[in-house]
């Protein structure tokens, strides 16, 4: 079953999580130095070595080791830009993926025409879309033509549709192993292989899980009251290692820190009961949605980058904070120059409240 979670007599409204920003902000690629906005009792800046300083020995840090897919190929009319989100697997048929792209124009039975003589028939419409392949289309094919599903917000400050060579490392964490996201966990892009040494080398306990960025990123809530906002699911794992040095540090009173929004929604899924115990950890899809009024059970500090507006990733943020906190930390950084978005600088959350204690 998965859970929906209320908030003051009512659910929060999208508009409530509406903010405006200069369009300069929005980070076209990463900095050579993030900027950090801490907030605890107040707002502060510090640098990312300063934040990783103040992970304590003890505290586990929890990553997620999620891998971005190479899914955006550009059809040759008009360079169509359709996401491959997943293979149909039906047997003795015809290949058949799930897509997304702009189809509003096209009728059933439309062909389109991809690089290196690929063609795929649109069959079906809605979000996502269905297309029959005259072909395979491989992991080989995909290297080979399709670009990282950057975020429209890049390409459009960019003013330019096509990634660029550098973001093949941009845009990948420096610990990603498991293939499968349509988008990063940009909160993991700040750091590198050797900041993770540093840390687990003075005592943090850093582990990794693995949850799937999946469709709804790239899907606008269409709902005013975000309580009936339909959540996309994703597929979270969480290795055995991994869930019992949270449970280790939670009923000991250490802090557990989530690098990111994924790593949130994967820890308070298991929290919450949403995923399924194997032999091997936990696993399963989650539509697990937070919203101001949520029961933490986890996560107790949360890096993050700064959110679009009327976003499902706002509204998590709220709820570890208040949305008066959180839109007043914006409105701070905004007036100081922050950059925003996936290739943007950083904020630390820290909770005021003690962890919720789980028992092993």
């Amino acid at each position: 079953m998965q859970l929906r979670y209320q908030i003051r007599e009512g659910t929060l409204k999208v508009s409530e999580l509406k903010f405006e920003y200069p369009d300069e902000l929005v980070a076209t690629r990463p900095a050579e130095a993030s900027r950090v906005l801490w907030v605890e009792s107040a707002f502060s800046e510090i640098s990312t070595s300063q934040a990783l300083d103040r992970i304590p020995a003890g505290d586990v840090l929890v990553l997620n080791n999620t891998k971005v897919l190479k899914r955006r190929v550009f059809a040759l009319e008009n360079e169509l830009e359709i996401l491959f989100l997943g293979q149909l697997k039906i047997e003795g048929q015809e290949e058949f993926w799930q897509v997304l792209f702009p189809s509003k124009k096209l009728k059933i039975g439309a062909e389109i025409h991809l690089p290196l003589g690929k063609k795929i028939t649109l069959v079906e419409k809605g979000r996502p879309q269905i297309v029959r392949s005259d072909s395979v289309l491989n992991e080989d094919y995909f290297q080979a033509v399709a670009e990282l599903p950057l975020p429209p917000y890049i390409q459009k400050a960019r003013g330019e549709r096509h990634a660029e060579e550098a973001d093949e490392s941009w845009y990948q964490t420096a610990w990603a192993s498991e293939p499968g996201s349509f988008a990063a966990p940009t909160a993991s892009l700040h750091f590198s292989s050797q900041d993770i040494h540093a840390l687990r080398k003075k005592g943090v306990e850093v582990h990794e899980l693995t949850l799937h960025v999946g469709l709804g990123t790239f899907l606008p809530v269409t709902s005013e009251d975000l309580d009936q906002h339909d959540m996309h699911e994703e597929w979270a794992q969480i290795p055995i290692a991994t869930w019992t040095a949270v449970q280790a540090a939670q009923n000991s009173g250490r802090h557990v820190w989530a690098l990111g929004t994924t790593v949130t929604r994967a820890l308070e899924s298991a929290g919450q009961g949403l995923l399924t115990q194997t032999q091997t950890g936990l696993q399963g899809f989650t539509k697990i949605l937070i919203q101001p009024g949520y029961t933490w059970q986890v996560v107790d500090r949360l890096l993050t980058n700064f959110h679009q507006p009327e976003s499902t990733l706002l509204a998590l943020v709220a709820a570890f904070s208040d949305l008066n906190t959180v839109k007043s930390a914006y409105q701070y950084a905004i007036s100081r120059g922050f950059r925003l978005f996936s290739y943007g600088d950083l904020s630390v959350w820290i909770k005021a409240k003690s962890p919720v204690h789980l028992k092993a």
